[in-house]
């Protein structure tokens, strides 16, 4: 049996500065991967989906060049090879980065293979016994399979097959309307899929408040994407070579036809085979290891990072994870991951910026609510730029004035909402941003205007 100071068991977003953290601190560490270091952010998640929606946009400015007053003549075509190469290329350049760095750490064993609880200080490794005090589940997610009548017969896509698709989709079809499905509903019609998506609650993005998700609606379906919401009893089947999918939307049975299936609708933790039970950690009913404000399991000593935890779905908080653990064991702090403001961006173009609440969200918190909001077409950077889609806006307390959340949904909106998010974790004032001077022309200078024109929803 190899003994260490700590065990990490996937080499995600948290892990493999956790290990580096431990092994600054003099301690010995053994980091576990079963599959490719940098987890789904870097394979299959935001690192390869970006880089194709840079070159989803690169085509779509292209076809509008004459909008500008720029003609680059002929016609605009998408070779779908060369895009998977360069999405492959960075996405290996990040991945095989991480691995050099890791290697050069001393007091760090990166081991391969299929981590095992058997004991809750204790992991099997294949046909090794590993031992440590402290052990971090840092194993992520994978897509979810609903059960869907018909779908365990069909050749269905999830977004790990869709980052490796080098060839165009005649007819995409796209089952769940929010963060994934979106993003590659938009990059694939403006690669030249004609597609469909098919969202079984009323709104896109059903956590967004109605305004949002309807401004969203609007320009995918100004791109030529048919949107179908309501979308209940669902069922799918092959004929011929296309995939038929049947759904009753508020009533009225609607059909759609298509070549291929993108499965998107939400993720699992990947906990189902790492023998929690023997080492009692408890897990949610989805999976989710259950863990106090400072991440630790239900057992003592171990702790959840990253999507296996159900307290945040984005690289940005699992690496705040590894943040709250590092600081509360060597820095002798209290973090916790309550205090923790939501912040988070869909990549369709334009992008949303979400940070903090949402109304809806703020008014179930008790908060009587204060909100301003102000369509794109009110900014001349949007107009400027000739994107003038989505709108902008703030929520507030209406009794104390607190900022409580904020929603950019335009150009650079996934950058400018920084601005709401860092005066939200100062606990800042709407009168605090109201006073602001900004740049001209930004899609940041309405937000002192929005501050000022915070109006009480009853």
């Amino acid at each position: 049996m190899r003994t260490f100071d700590a065990i990490i068991i996937g080499a995600g977003q948290a892990g493999p500065p956790l290990a580096a953290r431990f092994a600054a601190e003099g301690r010995k560490v053994a980091l576990i991967e079963r599959h490719q270091v940098g987890g789904t952010c870097v394979n299959t998640g935001c690192t390869p989906t970006k880089t194709m929606v840079a070159s989803a946009r690169a085509a779509h400015v292209a076809r509008r060049a004459a909008d500008f007053g720029v003609d680059i003549g002929g016609g605009i075509s998408v070779d779908m090879k060369r895009v998977q190469a360069r999405t492959a290329e960075i996405a290996g350049a990040s991945r095989s980065g991480l691995e050099s760095w890791l290697s050069g750490l001393d007091n760090v064993a990166l081991l391969r293979g299929h981590a095992g609880f058997i004991g809750p200080d204790r992991v099997a490794l294949d046909d090794e016994l590993l031992t440590a005090p402290k052990i971090f589940i840092n194993v992520g997610g994978r897509a979810a399979i609903p059960d869907i009548e018909g779908l365990s017969d069909i050749p269905y896509l999830t977004n790990s097959d869709m980052v490796g698709l080098d060839r165009l989709p005649e007819h995409l079809l796209v089952l769940g309307g929010s963060y994934i499905g979106l993003e590659f509903a938009q990059m694939f019609a403006r690669f030249g899929s004609k597609v469909t998506v098919v969202e079984r609650g009323a709104h896109l993005i059903g956590r967004e408040d109605p305004e949002v998700s309807e401004a969203v609606r609007g320009f995918l379906e100004d791109e030529g994407i048919t949107v179908m919401t309501g979308a209940e009893c669902i069922r799918v089947e092959r004929r011929g070579d296309g995939i038929v999918m049947h759904a009753d939307c508020g009533g009225e049975t609607r059909t759609a036809t298509g070549t291929d299936l993108l499965v998107a609708l939400g993720r699992k933790p990947n906990t189902d085979d790492l023998g929690l039970d023997k080492a009692g950690v408890a897990t949610d009913g989805r999976g989710f290891v259950t863990v106090g404000p400072d991440l630790q399991a239900s057992q003592p000593g171990i702790f959840a990072l990253g999507d296996c935890n159900g307290r945040g779905a984005f690289t940005h908080t699992a690496y705040n994870d590894y943040e709250i653990v590092a600081a509360n064991l060597f820095d002798g702090e209290s973090r916790s991951v309550d205090d923790r403001v939501s912040g988070y961006a869909l990549y369709t173009d334009p992008p949303l910026g979400r940070a903090g609440m949402s109304e809806t969200e703020a008014k179930k918190a008790g908060h009587n609510v204060a909100v301003a909001s102000r369509p794109m077409t009110n900014v001349s950077r949007a107009k400027e730029k000739g994107e003038t889609a989505g709108l902008m806006k703030l929520v507030a307390d209406a009794d104390s004035g607190k900022l409580l959340g904020g929603a950019i949904l335009g150009p650079g909106g996934d950058e400018a909402i920084h601005a709401v998010l860092n005066l939200i974790n100062m606990g800042a004032t709407a009168k605090d941003l109201q006073w602001a001077v900004p740049i001209h022309p930004t899609v940041s200078e309405l937000l002192p205007t929005l501050a000022g024109g915070l109006e009480p929803v009853r």
